[in-house]
């Protein structure tokens, strides 16, 4: 039997080793040929009375990343095409299609052949479903075997069986959360909550699973035996007790904006009161139905097709050779500078930590190993790396211990002369070839590199707070930022493993520009006297992990005003809200209410219990209304709007050059509500025509600042969407005129 992704080699005793290993690939995903193969593997399994059982296993670091999701991407292609000409036709065609990974399990499961996964690396969606199919799990006692259903996380659901024999080995509690929030498992943490079998050594794991079948090991799942009772009783007052808060739950949490996480709770209801096989059925169907939602297909394209696009380095300069970043400067060790430190020495680069006191430079460093010992406490880490790690780090004053250095990070106040001084001291020590790159969020690129003896090697690379947990990094191009220093940031990038994407310098570059629309826009719903409560709960309801105040509040109340001023003396009167100023002045100026460092902004910060709003806000607005007299539906879309139309600005003025950045960056940089697949994707979700007719409306209300730019009025006209007139790559702001 001739294969390209599995091997099949049979001992003396007639178990079978297949071994999963697909050529020219890091790691093994489930594609058409792989789902070819499996077929017909089961089959042998099933017709061939020399193999006795099997063992399957993976010849890669880890077991199997999941599907590829480009190949759903394909399906659902398939389905818009055809949906129009035969709509029953076209939804069968890809039920059929997307059931068929779900078909292959059940038969391995029910080939009569006992079948063990010996997992010796992670395994994720499809590639822990087909270890769920199999009769025993055995698994590598490492720390780098992760597994998990993170399918929620891009809007699908488990569609190989998963929600329905996850449901069946442990309590539906459990269950519920282990998929609804699609986390990833240590493989302690999946012993014991039943989803592993054993844990032995990386060196006798095939053994071990072959043992398992040699004792005598039953190819039957448990759900096939007769008199199996599933753990979830629903019509008891355990399952009241279970579905119902977990519903509570569910709308809490995400609002009913998330069909996937929906289709969840109800495959594992539905599935708990009936047989096992009409569970699959139920489970197919939703998630046929999820796929071809638009929410799904929007999450699929931004995060995880876009997403792994932007960090394999899409827009990296082809003819530039690759950089192999060995040291790096980082000057400045406050909060910010300490985190780049961390996530640079983590990524196994070595760091020369800079600032102007020893002291200070030394509490950069304490950082990284609070960080790291935060880590080794959760057991996320062992002592070797954490020590490893600080090694990594020379915390100092001294300049001269740049030299090497092939990239260098300001990351010092945010004043310019303090700036190019920094840039002086640093382009005194450093090499011909290294590049600097700047940290700032407000100052220009192109107006600090005038200080640069190098423009060419002078580049923005901007981080966002917390540095180790947020994932965006924008890189920012100045007028004269030469090609070899865009290859050195998006190398760098890669390699302390974050998602970038590059813009062009412009005043609050793009994601600090939408921010600053949805603080902007909260601001003025506060000094027109909507309910505070309603202006969070509506952006929450609208899918922002947080809301435009609690943000403020997370910024810096202060830093905002500051922010607000500098716009002032740099662009006129003109360029600020008035309204917002009066709110601002009144909070930090008179009140002195600096925000979640000073424990009291927009809300009060206890030493004991949970934040709350301040109760005295809603006073600083000139008249207050009644909630009965607001629309959460307009809050909502005030709220979104007003960021997804500033997207369209920057796509029109050539800020975002890709659409998919534009995407990518709104939901990793300030959260832009996941569902929709990011700000661009919001408004194709929508269609231009009624996104900027909603414009318009908000715009006769609310003001000028809802007004659609030129480029929506043209798509509208032209029934175009973003993904349509400016296809990912091809360059979208070079292109709109």
């Amino acid at each position: 039997m001739t294969m390209k992704n599995f091997s099949l080699e049979t001992d003396a005793d007639g178990i079978a080793t297949i071994t999963w290993d697909m050529p020219g690939r890091s790691m093994n995903v489930i594609d058409m040929s792989v789902m070819n193969e499996l077929e017909t593997i089961v089959g042998k399994l099933a017709s061939d009375a020399a193999i006795k059982g099997a063992v399957i296993t993976s010849a890669k670091d880890a077991f199997c990343a999941g599907a590829d999701l480009t190949m759903l991407e394909a399906l659902l292609k398939q389905y818009h095409q055809s949906v129009g000409k035969d709509e029953t036709a076209a939804n069968q065609a890809l039920f059929d299609q997307s059931r068929r990974l779900s078909q292959i399990f059940r038969a391995l499961e029910t080939c009569g052949k006992p079948v063990v996964a010996a997992i010796n690396g992670t395994a994720l969606g499809g590639g822990l479903e087909i270890c769920l199919a199999c009769h025993h799990r055995v698994a590598a006692d490492s720390e780098t075997v992760k597994l998990g259903l993170p399918e929620v996380k891009v809007g699908l659901l488990p569609g190989a069986g998963g929600t329905q024999r996850v449901a069946r080995m442990m309590q539906p509690a459990d269950a519920l959360q282990f998929l609804l929030k699609g986390s990833d498992l240590r493989v302690s943490q999946a012993k014991a909550m039943g989803l592993v079998d054993e844990v032995v050594p990386a060196k006798k794991l095939v053994e071990a699973a072959k043992q398992w079948i040699r004792d005598g090991g039953k190819p039957v799942a448990p759900w096939d035996v007769d008199g199996f009772r599933h753990p979830a009783k629903v019509f008891s007052p355990a399952g009241m007790m279970t579905f119902m808060p977990a519903n509570a739950l569910y709308r809490k949490e995400t609002w009913d904006n998330y069909p996937g996480a929906r289709g969840i709770l109800s495959c594992v209801y539905e599935g708990a009161l009936v047989p096992f096989d009409t569970a699959l059925t139920i489970e197919q169907r939703y998630f046929a139905s999820v796929l071809k939602s638009p929410q799904a297909a929007a999450m699929i394209r931004s995060l995880f097709v876009s997403m792994q696009a932007l960090g394999k380095g899409a827009r990296r300069p082809a003819d530039v050779k690759p950089n192999r970043i060995r040291k790096v400067g980082v000057i400045g060790a406050g909060f910010m500078g300490a985190g780049i430190a961390y996530v640079t020495a983590r990524a196994g680069i070595d760091v020369v930590l800079i600032d102007q006191t020893q002291e200070a430079a030394d509490r950069g460093k304490a950082h990284s190993e609070k960080l790291l010992t935060d880590g080794l406490r959760k057991g996320r880490i062992r002592q070797a790396d954490k020590d490893a790690t600080l090694a990594r780090i020379t915390a100092t004053t001294d300049y001269n211990q740049l030299a090497g250095c092939q990239l260098v990070v300001e990351a010092v106040f945010e004043d310019r002369n303090v700036k190019v001084d920094v840039i002086a001291k640093v382009e005194a020590v450093l090499g011909r070839s290294a590049i600097f790159a700047s940290n700032t969020s407000t100052l220009p690129i192109t107006s600090l590199a005038k200080a640069s003896a190098r423009p060419k090697s002078f580049i923005g690379i901007h981080f966002f707070s917390p540095v180790d947990r947020m994932m965006l990094v924008e890189i920012i191009l100045g007028k004269r930022t030469g090609e070899k220093a865009l290859a050195m940031a998006l190398d760098y990038v890669r390699a302390i493993r974050k998602t970038p994407i590059v813009v062009n310098d412009v005043r609050g570059f793009y994601a600090n520009r939408c921010v600053g629309n949805y603080l902007l826009e909260a601001h003025l719903m506060v000094m027109e006297g909507i309910p505070p409560a309603m202006i969070e709960n509506g952006a929450r309801m609208a899918g922002m992990p947080v809301g435009p105040l609690a943000l403020t509040d997370e910024v810096a109340v202060d830093l905002a005003w500051k922010i607000l001023q500098a716009t002032k003396k740099d662009l006129g009167e003109k360029a600020v809200d008035p309204r917002q100023e009066k709110l601002l002045e009144e909070m930090v100026v008179r009140r002195g209410r600096l925000g979640r460092k000073a424990d009291k902004g927009f809300y009060e910060y206890p030493d004991i219990g949970r934040k709350y709003l301040w109760p005295d806000l809603a006073q600083i607005a000139p008249e207050q209304k009644s909630a009965d007299e607001v629309s959460i539906d307009e809050v909502k879309n005030r709220l979104l709007a007003t960021m997804a139309l500033e997207a369209a600005r920057c796509i029109e003025e050539k800020v975002v050059t890709d659409v998919r950045e534009a995407d990518v960056g709104s939901i990793l940089g300030f959260g832009f509500a996941p569902w929709s697949g990011g700000t661009l994707s919001y408004i194709d979700m929508m269609g231009a025509a009624a996104f900027v007719e909603m414009c318009k409306g908000l715009a006769r209300k609310h003001g000028k600042r809802f007004r659609p730019n030129r480029l929506l009025g043209e798509m509208a006209r032209n029934a175009e969407t973003f993904y349509g007139r400016f296809p990912p790559g091809g360059g979208a702001a070079a292109q709109s005129a």
